[in-house]
């Protein structure tokens, strides 16, 4: 009797859904100036590292804003540990210092007697794991999404690409969960899917840089269906037939979107607008890769201040109407994007 095979997102939300369970950790024993100034430098990583996180976290309530530029500066250093470019070191180097890095930012350990930024980060980072239950093995997924950087240069077909995707940014979403409360398990594959679509727009955004890294994160089978070579990669060749691979991956990644955005309604109410302001200023990007003809080798698609301010507006509003779980002619979607997920 034949098998049916089981999609990349059943696969994802069992992985999601069975390491769930929020973590018990006790708080640090530190003063109140030294944990302000953890928190402050989690904002400070954050501001220069990431506008668009920066701006859309500030709609969060103070506290939970603090826990998720925390848990943004987790995610910066343990990403930097790996890409940093300043750092020539070995891959085998890295990977210990990868190591090393989930030890002291996982066991709870104390920051010195006098901190570096680092670890006021990482004491940050404690301190709101401590607060919100935030599951340890959503971290320790992350940090083996990051390390496959350093092992991993191609994915043969989405369906790895979409592990990949949610180890390095499904993960983020499921702990930011924890942080701004959320309904229940029918939350996650919401969690899940806007996860991969963010990781996905990165994706197709940095093609140019990725490959300058050694790197290539397009499904293998799909460009060769496109007919498109490695050789035509590494010059940068805008086709007709890299137009038309590029229009392919966008369509899915808006798919992907629209699938998730749905869940907006099922996160606390203080957290919903920072969220969809995430979610649709980064999807925006694809609109600007399409501006600019798919050319992703030699101009990096983004959005101005400008345009993100003047996006706000309607975002509330969607929010605030619980827009996100409607299609565009009115009608509901359904409770998930893929039924299966919930039996």
């Amino acid at each position: 009797m034949a098998t049916a095979s089981i999609s990349w997102e059943e696969k994802l939300f069992h992985r999601a859904n069975v390491t769930a369970t929020p973590a018990l950790i006790f708080g640090h024993d530190v003063d109140r100036e030294t944990l302000d100034a953890a928190y402050l430098q989690c904002a400070h990583i954050t501001r220069s590292n990431s506008r668009t996180f920066y701006m859309s976290s500030r709609l969060l309530p103070r506290e939970m804003r603090a826990a998720a530029r925390a848990l943004y500066a987790f995610c910066r250093i343990t990403d930097d540990i790996v890409d940093e470019p300043a750092r020539d070191v070995s891959k085998e180097s890295r990977l210990a210092d990868l190591q090393n890095w989930r030890r002291r930012s996982l066991d709870g350990s104390q920051a010195s007697v006098n901190p570096t930024s680092t670890d006021l980060a990482t004491l940050a980072w404690t301190d709101a794991r401590a607060r919100y239950g935030i599951p340890k093995a959503y971290a320790e997924q992350l940090i083996e999404g990051v390390g496959q950087d350093l092992t991993h240069s191609r994915y043969e077909s989405f369906d790895d690409l979409a592990h990949y995707c949610y180890l390095v940014a499904s993960t983020v979403g499921l702990m930011t969960m924890h942080i701004v409360g959320y309904a229940g398990p029918q939350a996650i594959p919401y969690a899940i899917k806007l996860g991969v679509a963010l990781q996905l727009t990165n994706i197709l955004r940095d093609v140019g840089e990725d490959w300058a890294n050694g790197r290539l994160y397009l499904p293998q089978d799909e460009l060769a269906a496109y007919g498109i070579t490695e050789e035509e990669i590494a010059a940068g060749k805008v086709t007709p037939r890299w137009r038309a691979f590029m229009r392919f991956q966008i369509d899915r990644a808006r798919r992907l979107y629209e699938e998730a955005m749905p869940g907006i309604g099922m996160l606390g109410r203080d957290g919903q607008i920072a969220i969809a302001a995430s979610a649709v200023l980064y999807r925006d990007i694809l609109a600007k890769i399409e501006e600019n003809d798919f050319d992703v080798f030699a101009r990096r698609a983004h959005t101005s201040g400008m345009e993100k301010v003047r996006r706000l507006p309607g975002i509330w509003w969607t929010t605030l109407t619980n827009g996100w779980g409607a299609t565009a002619d009115g009608r509901r979607l359904s409770a998930a994007p893929s039924s299966r997920l919930e039996k």
